[in-house]
């Protein structure tokens, strides 16, 4: 868990990738001064004239190159402050960190620290001596900067596009509702013999607490199927994903018939805990995401309805995807078919409220959106099988309670009126 945990930080960093990068860097300017010194020992009076390199046009070069790649690293931070400061405003504060953590960001920033401490330190071991290699390879480097360079801006410039960005968060959603739903070694189980549960209950129980406060950022299910199982007890986990939890909270109750309670503490290592909620198996921070770049656009100061609808569109997807795998799992066990766990997952009614409550109250009479609303349950119903459509029947009135009926006109109360028929058609329960 320790290793998880420095993954996530280090995923999460900006520091990592341009450290990597320099230093290959510096490893590769001595390599090069190594095979110039070696050819020039062997074979400088054999090598034609346009491959020496003089010291003037060394330094020269290496100068240029020096002052050149720190401009270009100095317009992509800005770049990435440009992008970052219209998250924060304009989307959303929790999107930072999906740009931060793109891969392309962090590989430019990684190959200009390459470019420039290349260039800088070869500028120090200018000598008297030609060049051979030592040039060539910071041509070929100052090219690959530029490449990387130009590209950057045609990728922040993407990224700032609202509809890329929710593009982008539906993709990534999938994603983690994959990872989340992938088929695991161990058993699980929508219900369990009651009368063995019922005689669990009655063992000695430890309460084990959570040694910092924070979000639950990461769980090994596997890891903890295999610890209950090495000490043959059960757990009793009273937190989910993206909880946030208090020092000292009782994250889980470990059910011990021998009462080996002495060595239980190991497995609060199990839960990875941080500062900020990770998009690794957090479905519900991925739906949160589109959540607030929707209730962002159909603020007043933004008044954007139409990209709020694109969002309610993508979290309707997302919904669909979930349905499609979802299983309440309560109960968790070996290989061998002996009950590890006892789980309290969060339940499809959650999704759908967690995706639409905060729409609901902030759509101030606004008929698009209640509109979108509406339609994205009719056709997430369409797609869905009968346990996930009685789930949404049962919300879609928490909706339609907060509309003015009464006070629609004629045009707009028609409108509504024609897609929840549709809705109604598709799930309303037989009687």
């Amino acid at each position: 868990m320790n290793r998880t945990k420095f993954w996530i930080d280090t995923r999460d960093s900006f520091w990592f990738v341009p450290m990597i990068y320099s230093i290959a860097s510096i490893i590769l300017v001595f390599l090069t001064n190594l095979v110039d010194t070696w050819i020039i020992s062997h074979f400088g009076d054999q090598l034609p004239k346009v491959l020496l390199t003089g010291e003037d046009v060394a330094v020269w070069l290496y100068g240029s190159l020096v002052t050149a790649i720190l401009t270009m690293t100095t317009i992509s931070f800005s770049t990435i402050m440009v992008v970052l400061t219209t998250y924060s405003t304009q989307f959303s504060p929790r999107t930072l960190q999906d740009f931060m953590r793109s891969s392309m960001t962090h590989q430019v920033l990684g190959v200009d620290c390459f470019g420039f401490i290349f260039a800088l330190i070869n500028l120090l071991l200018v000598d008297k001596q030609p060049l051979v290699t030592g040039p060539i390879v910071m041509v070929i480097i100052a090219v690959v900067n530029l490449a990387f360079f130009v590209y950057f801006i045609h990728y922040s410039s993407r990224w700032i596009q609202v509809n890329n960005l929710v593009g982008k968060l539906r993709n990534d959603a999938s994603k983690v509702i994959t990872h989340a739903y992938k088929k695991e070694k161990y058993g699980e189980y929508e219900v369990w013999n009651e009368d063995e549960i019922n005689k669990l209950k009655r063992w000695p129980k430890k309460d084990i607490y959570a040694p910092r406060s924070g979000y639950v950022q990461y769980m090994e299910w596997g890891h903890i199927v295999k610890w209950a199982k090495k000490y043959n007890c059960v757990l009793d986990l009273h937190v989910q994903m993206g909880d946030f939890i208090p020092k000292g909270f009782p994250v889980m109750s470990v059910y011990d018939k021998k009462e080996t309670m002495n060595i239980k503490e190991e497995i609060a290592a199990t839960l990875v805990i941080g500062n900020e909620r990770t998009d690794i198996e957090d479905i519900e921070f991925m739906i949160q995401k589109l959540v607030e770049i929707a209730l962002r656009a159909i603020s007043p100061a933004i008044n954007d309805p139409h990209t709020a609808i694109n969002c309610i569109n993508r979290i309707g997807t997302t919904l669909s995807e979930i349905g499609s795998n979802y299983k309440e799992i309560y109960y968790i066990s070996d290989a061998s078919g002996n009950l590890r766990i006892l789980n309290h997952p969060k339940k499809y009614e959650d999704y759908l409220y967690k995706s639409f409550y905060q729409m609901v109250h902030f759509a101030q009479g606004d008929v698009s959106i209640y509109y979108s609303l509406i339609e994205v349950l009719y056709k997430l119903a369409l797609v869905s099988n009968t346990a996930i459509r009685q789930k949404i029947w049962n919300f879609h009135f928490y909706i339609i309670d907060t509309i003015a009926w009464d006070k629609l006109s004629d045009l707009d109360h028609n409108h509504l009126l024609s897609i929840y028929e549709k809705l109604e058609d598709s799930c309303k329960p037989s009687q």
